[in-house]
This record gives C-alpha cells, structure tokens and sequence, in this order.
C-alpha cells in the first residue's frame, strides 16, 4: 500500500510500485533520472519537487497495467492526472517530457497529447527534465545527450517511431541541455 507521507515520496512509491519488480531496468533509469533532478534543485529554486516529482514518474506509461495507447508519456499522464497527490504541473512535464509532441506526432496522437495536456510555459523546467531524462542511460548511470540519441537509434533503428522521432528531436534535445548547462554555470553549480 502506498503510504504517500510526502508528494516526492508519493512519487517514489508509485513509480517503483509500477517499475521496480515488472521493468527494473526502466527502474534503475528512472532512479537515475530523479537523482539528476535532485542535482538540478539550486538551477530550478522553488521548482525543484516539481521536477524530481516529474523525473521519478516519467516513464510509468511503459508499465504493464497502464499501457493503452502505447505511447508512454500519455498512458503515465492519463493516469497521473487521475490522482490527487499529483499536480497538474507534473501531469504535463511527464505528458511531454523529452520532446514527446514530436513522438507523438509520429505515432498519430499529438491532437490527443496537444489537446488533453498542453505544454508548460516554463522553459527551464521544461529543459531541465530533458537534461535530467536525456543525459541519463537505461541503467541509471550518466552519459551525454549525443551518446543517449545514439543510444536510442541503436535500440529501436533507425527507422521505426521511435528512431524518426529521435532524430528529429536531437538537435532539440541538445538546445535544451545546453541551456540548463548554461543554467547550472550561472547558478554556480558544475555538471
């Protein structure tokens, strides 16, 4: 039973209760996710649970129970936006975290993803969830933006969804890392 003491720690529970025993592997990445976000607290001030809340929850579309359009960043937000400890903030950084509107363009649902969770205007939180998701490898471990493109590509090949949409979200995916390194320097805080 989730026990929900905190909404961060609400967070953690609902994630590893959906991740931990059927996708450790997603776990383990998503664990590593959050961790980066923890790290980013001092570049995003009173933002920081919002994103650690994101970065912990971002990938529970991929768990079995939740699965329905296939398309994880909007099977996790249709389910986040059914529970009350989590805030509509949240529900649209998982829903589009990482460029989603693009994969989701490519699989036919950006009318569904657009219409039922618009994109936030808050650019460097936005970006600090793609520094935080996309600098972090499946195993949770660091890495750079370019090896985790390259990660993907290899994964899912070049040319199925998953590959069209990464390739045409990397230069993206890279502005955006590049802006919260740009961030962190300014806030002092080396990454």
């Amino acid at each position: 039973m989730l026990t929900g003491v905190t909404t961060v720690g609400y967070a953690y529970e609902l994630s590893e209760a959906l991740l931990g025993e059927s996708l450790p592997r997603r776990w383990a990445h998503t664990q590593g996710v959050a961790s980066c976000a923890r790290g980013l607290a001092s570049v995003v001030g009173d933002r920081a649970e919002d994103l650690e809340m994101a970065a912990v929850l971002h990938d529970i579309g991929y768990a079995p129970p939740l699965v329905d359009t296939g398309f994880h960043p909007l099977d996790g937000a249709r389910h986040l936006r059914t529970l009350d400890a989590v805030d509509d903030r949240v529900v649209r950084l998982v829903a589009n975290h990482s460029f989603a509107l693009l994969e989701a363009e490519e699989r036919g649902l950006r009318p569904e993803l657009a219409g039922e969770f618009p994109l936030l205007d808050d650019q460097l939180l936005v970006d600090a969830l793609v520094y935080c998701d996309m600098t972090t490898t499946p195993d949770g471990g660091r890495t750079t933006s370019e090896e985790r493109v390259g990660e993907i590509l290899g994964h899912y090949g070049a040319d199925s969804i998953v590959g069209r949409f990464i390739r045409r979200a990397a230069p993206e995916i890279h502005a955006s890392v590049g802006r919260v390194r740009a961030a962190a320097d300014e806030a002092g805080l080396a990454l």
